[in-house]
């Protein structure tokens, strides 16, 4: 079976999307997630992403990061998705209903409302998720976020000095976080801009995580350091995060498409 894919990047976050909301694929489970997503001898990217059709919105967004663990949230994915679509639409996630728009060269995205109970993120016992009695290696008290995926947000001096890619795994598979977690090392810049790197759950370090910046911001307001409506920059450029009075995330940014091809399914089944 032949299979048509777009290879496509929001800030450098890759994707390989695969529609099936047309053409059925066959079963897609973590094994072939990461023969695609393998950079060596795959398509390769961060995250694969299959479209399929849905019962209670205009279709289905599935999200595979590069381990094959499936996911509820990609807000790169999601603003590379309204690209492709070409128009304003509602998508079905495992972490809810979202809307994405094409907006210039790249897309706005509605991500829905934050979850901050411990329950919700979800975190292993009770505590409190804007200021959080924890500590890993010189960070300390974080914050929790659920973005349709669970973010703990550590605000530090200079994001660029955190050794992130040793400390991130360890904080990911910490007991405390029974689902892992993204990790999230911010600076503030000023009320309207912030500073972040992101070690991703099931990806690792990544160029651009747009729940993260999401998460961060969301947290940044909630303890009152910035604006409602703030610039984060990630090591692959900015985005633009907002949280209205109807206590939903609006975010904005670029996204890419890189190039299309075709693979036999064979060759990764």
């Amino acid at each position: 079976m032949r299979v048509d894919f777009t290879k496509m990047h929001g800030l450098g976050n890759d994707f390989v999307v695969l529609d099936a909301r047309t053409r059925a694929l066959p079963l897609i489970d973590p094994a072939i997630a990461r023969a695609l997503a393998d950079r060596r001898t795959g398509i390769g990217c961060d995250q694969l992403i299959v479209l399929e059709p849905s019962d209670t919105a205009d279709f289905r967004m599935r999200i595979f990061n590069h381990d094959g663990g499936e996911v509820g949230a990609c807000g790169n994915a999601s603003r590379a998705v309204a690209l492709l679509h070409g128009s304003a639409a509602s998508v079905e996630t495992a972490g809810g209903t979202i809307r994405v728009e094409p907006a210039g060269d790249g897309a706005s995205v509605d991500m829905g409302e934050p979850r901050f109970e411990w329950d919700a993120i979800p975190l292993a016992y009770g505590m409190d998720t804007a200021v959080m009695p924890v500590g890993w290696d010189g960070l300390d008290h974080p914050g929790a976020v659920n973005v349709g995926n669970p973010h703990v947000i550590f605000f530090v001096a200079d994001t660029d000095t955190v050794p992130l890619d040793t400390i991130g795994p360890e904080i990911e598979n910490d007991p405390l976080f029974p689902e892992r977690v993204n990790v999230n090392v911010a600076t503030i810049e000023s009320r309207t801009h912030i500073r972040l790197r992101v070690w991703e759950r099931g990806a690792g370090l990544t160029r651009a995580c747009g729940t993260g910046a999401c998460a961060t911001a969301v947290h940044a307001m909630r303890r009152g350091l910035v604006e409602r409506e703030v610039r984060v920059t990630l090591p692959g450029g900015d985005l633009v995060i907002g949280w209205g009075e109807d206590n939903r995330i609006a975010m904005t940014g670029p996204a890419t498409e890189a190039f299309r091809g075709s693979f036999d399914w064979s060759d990764f089944a």
